[in-house]
């Protein structure tokens, strides 16, 4: 049974009970939300205990974390460390993108690790496998594909990023359109060469069926991936994304109709000038599922920088309606992310969530920043680190540079909040001993 299943039922499962708690959401409201898919709780049985997550309408917009090896490091403890980092600086979630190493192994490390929903791009396990195995990419089998589907399934993965909507149509789209960046999905590339190779439809769209009877087994979350998406602002809002995202459209109401929960994945590279727009387009012909975004990046020149760039696209994107923010790192583009990458990544993306949950009117969402305001008109330092989204930068540069006066180091006996707080406080408008 499904999360849709049981709210379709009138069933408050015990996931959807503890969302609605921390939410702040009666679970009548939410379980509505779940039953039309508004809202998807990922967590698959197999992976339990979990503490789930809900993404999706009137709720808190979610970050996930990607780590994973590569070919060149293949080191499973790196990757262990980032899951550490990932869950003191509190993802909402983590993938799995691993392609280097045993695969396998790493992912059961990462799913004992983290008790909370785990993603993958299962078409990368199958991928390398081919190559091991065959020798080519272009060799794995549709049934290597489904199969490695329903083995993650089985360990307890509770999301999966699946390409189902690059289809022989929007590569013909492709061919035609003379893009800047062509492709710079990872499993989209796969799925192409795969598709060009064998001059066959992508199983994952030809095969949905079977994908969708996998994911009710299991009740994974179906990520809808955005193969076509740009990887240059020049890119953004072209006939091939929209080509995908119509598909993705119409795999939506299939995956609805045999109660499996899934969400959607969007762009990319994508000016300032048109984020808002293609939230709402894709809300619009994706049937309000939940949206999942890269970034988006709003620049292609700040390598080093991305996460920087991914926070004032994602904020954007978030505010208009996206439910979900991947975040990036400085070293997007550059190279794998170190562990200091995967903190700066997440406290940009957190911030990013944070601020569009204000704007959209989420339920305590400016509460924090009340109580943080309040703490810094009192020189409450100690209520100030409770508070801060990275309490751990907050103290090392408190200890690192602390005044000798009650205020900060930048401003000392000149704190324009004590000064103020003095006078405005004094009968007689004068504050005695006061120094300027």
């Amino acid at each position: 049974m499904t999360q849709i299943d049981e709210a379709r039922k009138g069933n408050i499962t015990s996931s959807l009970k503890k969302v609605a708690e921390e939410e702040g959401l009666a679970p009548e409201t939410l379980l509505d939300l779940v039953s039309k898919g508004k809202v998807v709780i990922p967590h698959n049985p197999n992976h339990s205990p979990i503490h789930p997550v809900g993404i999706g309408q009137k709720l808190r917009t979610k970050v996930n974390v990607n780590i994973g090896t590569s070919m060149d490091f293949p080191q499973e403890e790196n990757e262990l460390k980032k899951t550490e980092i990932a869950l003191k600086h509190e993802t909402d979630t983590l993938m799995d993108l691993s392609t280097g190493g045993d695969i396998t192994k790493i992912r059961r490390m990462i799913l004992e690790k983290a008790r909370i929903p785990l993603g993958t791009v299962p078409v990368y396990q199958v991928a390398i496998e081919a190559i091991d195995k065959q020798g080519s990419i272009v060799d794995m089998t549709e049934d290597d594909l489904f199969s490695v589907i329903e083995a993650q399934a089985k360990e307890g993965v509770d999301f999966m990023t699946v390409h189902s909507g690059l289809t022989s149509r929007a590569i013909d789209r492709l061919k035609n359109q003379g893009r800047v960046a062509d492709i710079v999905s990872r499993g989209g590339a796969f799925h192409l060469a795969w598709m060009l190779h064998n001059q066959k439809e992508n199983p994952l769209y030809a095969g949905f069926d079977r994908l969708l009877e996998i994911a009710h087994k299991y009740d994974i979350t179906l990520s809808l991936g955005d193969a076509l998406r740009p990887g240059s602002i020049l890119d953004a809002t072209d006939r091939p994304q929209l080509e995908e995202l119509l598909t993705l459209g119409e795999l939506v109401k299939r995956a609805w109709e045999q109660n499996v929960q899934v969400m959607v994945e969007g762009p990319g590279h994508i000016p300032l000038d048109q984020v808002e727009m293609n939230i709402k387009l894709q809300k619009r012909v994706c049937h309000e599922a939940p949206f999942y975004v890269l970034g988006p990046l709003v620049t292609d020149i700040a390598p080093g920088y991305d996460h920087i760039v991914s926070a004032i696209g994602g904020a954007i994107a978030a505010a208009a309606g996206a439910d979900f923010l991947c975040y990036v790192t400085p070293s997007e583009h550059i190279g794998l992310p170190s562990v200091d990458d995967v903190r700066e990544g997440l406290i940009a993306s957190r911030i990013a969530a944070h601020a569009a949950d204000i704007v959209k009117g989420v339920k305590g969402a400016s509460d924090r920043d009340l109580k943080i305001s309040e703490a810094r008109k009192k020189l409450d330092w100690a209520e100030q680190e409770k508070l801060a989204l990275d309490p751990y930068k907050f103290k090392g540069i408190r200890k690192e540079r602390k005044s000798k006066s009650a205020a900060c180091s930048m401003c000392g006996n000149f704190c324009a909040m004590q000064i103020v707080s003095e006078f405005l406080n004094s009968k007689d408008g004068k504050a005695d001993d006061f120094c300027f």
